[in-house]
């Protein structure tokens, strides 16, 4: 079993810049992919970013690509979120992630990930 939590969000003008960390509990953090997900009101939870168990590919949501950054420590357990120009649309609760599976395993749908985080709210003014 694996246990996140999430730290970082906050109000932001658009145009600037957050740092989002997730720290996982457990020895098997590197027998997991991991993601960032993000709702924001009223919508369902969305695909924002994932990394593979290595580390070595990351994938992004169109409305991110070029924006933000996903990496991983698998030596200290943690999954990073860096987020760039950042919009008002990008405002929305953001997830962490996990979930278990091969070496090339990408989750990017809600319901292929195992465990979640609490979330913590990114707010983008304009």
């Amino acid at each position: 079993q694996v246990q996140l939590v999430e730290s970082g969000g906050g109000l932001v003008q658009a145009g600037g810049s957050l740092r989002l960390s997730c720290a996982a509990s457990g020895r098997t953090f590197s027998s997991y992919a991991m993601g960032w997900l993000r709702q924001a009101p009223g919508k369902e939870r969305e695909f924002v970013a994932a990394i593979r168990r290595s580390g070595g590919s990351t994938y992004y949501a169109d409305s991110v690509k070029g924006r933000f950054t996903i990496s991983r420590d698998n030596a200290k357990n943690t999954v990073i979120l860096q987020m760039n120009s950042l919009k008002p649309e990008d405002t929305a609760v953001y997830y962490c992630a996990a979930g278990h599976g091969s070496l090339y395993y990408t989750p990017r749908a809600p319901d292929e990930y195992d465990y979640w985080g609490q979330g913590t709210q990114v707010t983008v003014s304009s």
